[in-house]
This record gives C-alpha cells, sequence and structure tokens, in this order.
C-alpha cells in the first residue's frame, strides 16, 4: 500500500492498458536502442488512484525511475508520440544525467517538435554564425550512435622506418 503521508507505491503499466502510449513508447524505444544501446527500453509506470486523484502514468527507465510530468490523454497517435518523446527526453536526461538524444553535427541535446504533423527530434544549431536549428530525425528514425568527437586527440606520429 503506502506509507503515512506517502506516495503510493508505482505499478508496471501492461500492454494495451493505453494503446497510443504503448505505441509511441515503441517508436520512442527505437531511438534509445540506436543511440543509448546499453540501455534497457524504456516503461510506463502508474501510480494508482488514492483519495480523489485519478491514476498518473510516467514514462521510466527500465527500472521505474521516472521524471517529470505525467502525461496527459492524447486524442491522436502524434499527440501521444510527441507527449511520450517529451516524457521520455526528460525522464532520460534528468535520471541518466546527460542529454537525451544528442544532435550529432552539434553535440547539442535535442527536443520533440511538431514539424508539419509529424513529431521530431529538433536541434538548437550551432553557436556559430550559418549554423542553423534543424530538424535531425524524426522521433523513431534515430539511426546514428552518437559518438562524441575527441577535437584534442594527438594524432600518432608518423612512424614509418628510414
Amino acid at each position: 500500500m503506502c506509507a503515512f503521508f506517502g506516495r503510493p507505491e508505482p505499478r508496471v503499466v501492461l500492454t494495451g492498458a493505453y494503446p497510443l502510449w504503448d505505441e509511441a513508447l515503441a517508436v520512442v524505444n527505437r531511438d534509445l536502442a540506436a543511440t543509448l544501446p546499453e540501455q534497457r527500453p524504456l516503461c510506463l509506470i502508474s501510480y494508482p488512484e488514492f483519495e480523489d486523484l485519478d491514476e498518473h502514468v510516467y514514462v521510466a527507465l527500465a527500472n521505474g525511475e521516472a521524471h517529470g510530468n505525467p502525461l496527459m490523454p492524447a486524442e491522436s497517435a502524434v499527440e501521444a508520440l510527441m507527449a511520450v518523446a517529451d516524457a521520455a527526453q526528460e525522464t532520460v536526461s534528468e535520471r541518466l544525467w546527460r542529454a537525451w538524444p544528442v544532435c550529432t553535427v552539434h553535440d547539442l541535446g535535442m527536443h520533440p517538435r511538431d514539424v508539419d504533423g509529424r513529431p521530431s527530434w529538433w536541434c538548437a544549431g550551432g553557436s556559430r554564425r550559418g549554423d542553423p536549428a534543424h530538424v535531425r530525425a524524426a522521433v523513431g528514425e534515430l539511426d546514428t550512435i552518437h559518438r562524441p568527437g575527441r577535437p584534442h586527440r594527438k594524432r600518432p606520429k608518423d612512424r614509418r622506418l628510414r
């Protein structure tokens, strides 16, 4: 149950309880697998009703840790995907203490944005002039594993025999 004045224990939401969020989470988990392959898939957790509150559903890491606001009911698949992508980005960034997902061009964290009715990962662009904001990929279509560059890495000296 719950401790006195405490919050009820969370539970993993069973597949099928929220079909739109289930589908959206599967799409977002493709991006997680492509960019952070060491992480297990995200899941939905909920806090059961207590007193006069409704059930609150969150996007969580596989271990049940979540961060941010609960998901709001969605009327369409696009709304659900935007909500789940935003919640996933919040949870992963805050619980793992790292930006996610990261633009491979600018090495900056990206955020979900609706671009012509298609949820996409948006990058604010670089700090230099001519390095504009851009859409990196549609949500669910990040296909490159981000490996930050090492600009101060020394190159091996030419060791040819003479």
